[in-house]
């Protein structure tokens, strides 16, 4: 399980998952092309998403810790409150897993930057409610 993977699972959102829908029948090697519209073939299969209240999570998690973290902005605070290593060895794993450019990797900062905002915006992507004023 990869780093990003965890951090869904703390947040008690797991992996989204897919509803399979049934397959599409296949069309008889006899019969003539189908006119038929796109509507009447099969969709494709839907990914359904719980969203979480991530911001309301993070709150109570960050009320309840003796230290004084800010999640909000900086994604050394953010794995602690989920308790997550937040070790540079950690976090640079996170970010080569989130695709971090090479050249914000040897930049500590800039890279802890960078997987700050990238971390939000995957929650988001994976039904996290997270507010804007977080992703930009």
């Amino acid at each position: 399980m990869g780093l990003f993977s965890n951090i869904l699972d703390k947040l008690g959102m797991g992996s989204p998952k897919v509803v399979p829908q049934p397959p599409a029948a296949p069309p008889s090697p006899s019969a003539a092309p189908s006119a038929a519209p796109a509507a009447a073939q099969a969709p494709a299969p839907v990914a359904s998403i719980t969203m979480v209240d991530v911001v309301a999570l993070m709150e109570q998690k960050a009320a309840a810790n003796p230290q004084k973290l800010n999640w909000r902005t900086s994604i050394v605070d953010l794995l602690k409150l989920l308790d997550i290593d937040s070790s540079l060895t950690a976090r640079k794993e996170l970010a080569k897993e989130l695709y971090c450019p090479d050249e914000l990797m040897g930049d500590s900062a800039k890279m802890n930057m960078w997987l700050h905002k990238n971390v939000l915006a995957h929650i988001a992507a994976n039904g996290g409610n997270i507010p804007r004023d977080l992703l930009d």
